[in-house]
């Protein structure tokens, strides 16, 4: 009991130091509790949230969001790298010997157009890789991951007698199209700088009330591979099909036939996605083109999984050719720069953890959650370094609207990440997950024989 008052006291002066720094007042809150406290102090991340989500920048443009989070850890203290695998920045606080943390967040936006009627709503414009000028948005909560990220950095910088080891705080481009912690990594994230001894991250969710942290324990999200299929033909006039060889007809019959993987190839005990996004083919009605392309995401929890999906599909498109009378095997590309690996929670730390928070957050404040089918690049962190890694989901829908639908039995239907209406509940969703960052490395790095 006396370590918990410690740490609560001390916690209490870390974000009574944030509050200073950002020119708040800070006498009264000094015999308040630590969410007294981060209440008095949520102002100034409130007004980095909104500038972050007014002014969203896609992957491999984020140049001014990474000097703000490069600016935020430099005012905190940290020694500071920019230029990381492209955009990325690195933060590193050594104080003593102990383990070594990594907290990551990302910063990149998606090419959608908001549509959330929030009086901050982004209008920012941008040219995607392709050249289109396209709407952009913190469509992912990506601007509340950075917000709770840089208000634990804060607070733990300042935190210093409560914990030894190592900080190494990762701001991360690129994850909307899973390039960004590759690049890190081969740019030397673990040989320039600490290599971590655990990984932390964490992830706004839809299918919680903000304010509730969701722990999974072993697969989080899956791994997922994008794959193109270009089927050929041979084209004519839509008037005389006899005399041609109908891409379309090919495609569309793969297609469904593809459906039957997951319902009659995978073992219906692992999980897994086969969804065809996209399909394109011809430009006049009454013309029957010469090729005919679809777009995959496949998506599994189990590396032997996801192989036997990616077989059958290519077995099943030339299946489909050689039946329709293709006058050549269809091209099938697995486009290696957009795959994921699992983002795999260690199962111990993931249950260590859950303790830490029920007791830091409330009983309700924490849960063990369930995993989504979802992918990202969280993961390489923690693999490439061979160490134990979780990624938090942090509730982002106001408790009373999650409620009503719950009952009304539409929870599934609420806005979420990629969802151009999706606008979390800003301050619960990121105090809890400051809190679980906080909290996290509190627990990992606490000072020995301390009681």
């Amino acid at each position: 009991m006396q370590h918990r008052k410690q740490l609560d006291l001390a916690r209490i002066a870390g974000v009574a130091w944030m509050m200073g720094a950002m020119g708040l007042c800070v006498g009264s809150s000094l015999g308040a509790t630590p969410q007294e406290a981060l209440n008095a102090a949520y102002p100034a991340l409130d007004a980095l949230y909104i500038d972050l989500h007014q002014n969203p920048e896609l992957s491999l443009k984020e140049e001014k969001t990474a000097k703000k989070m490069a600016e935020g850890l430099r005012a905190a203290g940290y020694e500071v790298t920019e230029g990381v695998g492209g955009l990325g920045v690195v933060g590193v606080l050594k104080n003593g010997h102990g383990p070594t943390v990594l907290l990551r967040t990302d910063m990149d936006a998606l090419p959608v157009l908001e549509q959330t009627d929030l009086p901050f709503a982004s209008k920012a414009m941008s040219v995607n890789q392709v050249g289109d000028t396209v709407p952009v948005m913190h469509a992912c909560g990506h601007d509340a991951h950075m917000a709770a990220w840089l208000g634990a950095a804060q607070v733990l910088a300042q935190s210093k007698e409560l914990w030894r080891g190592t900080l190494v705080f990762v701001a991360q481009p690129a994850e909307e199209i899973v390039r960004g912690a590759i690049a890190m990594v081969k740019d030397g994230l673990y040989t320039r700088f600490p290599k971590p001894d655990y990984v932390l991250g964490i992830h706004v969710a839809n299918t919680m009330p903000a304010g509730q942290i969701g722990v999974v324990a072993g697969p989080a999200s899956a791994a997922s591979d994008s794959v193109d299929i270009t089927f050929f033909g041979r084209g004519g006039h839509g008037a005389m099909p006899n005399r041609t060889v109908d891409p379309l007809v090919i495609a569309a019959r793969a297609v469904g036939a593809m459906q039957t993987i997951v319902s009659r190839e995978v073992d219906p005990f692992d999980d897994a996605v086969v969804t065809v996004g996209t399909f394109h083919a011809g430009n006049k009605r009454n013309i029957i083109p010469d090729e005919a392309k679809i777009q995959l995401t496949v998506r599994s929890y189990k590396p032997e999984v996801q192989k036997k999906m990616l077989e059958s599909i290519a077995r099943i498109a030339k299946g489909e050719a050689i039946a329709g009378g293709a006058p050549k095997e269809p091209l099938v590309t697995i486009v290696e720069s957009e795959s994921s690996e699992v983002v795999v929670n260690d199962p111990a730390l993931a249950g260590r953890l859950l303790v830490v928070l029920k007791r830091g957050l409330g009983e309700e404040g924490a849960r063990a959650s369930e995993p989504h089918m979802t992918s990202e690049d969280f993961g390489i962190f923690a693999s490439r370094a061979g160490v134990p890694g979780i990624q938090f989901q942090v509730g982002a829908v106001d408790p009373k609207v999650f409620a009503e639908a719950k009952a009304a039995g539409r929870a599934m239907m609420l806005p979420g990440p990629h969802n151009s209406r999706f606008a979390p509940d800003r301050e619960r969703t990121i105090k809890s997950g400051a809190m679980a960052f906080t909290l996290s490395v509190l627990e990992i790095l606490a000072v020995p024989g301390v009681e």
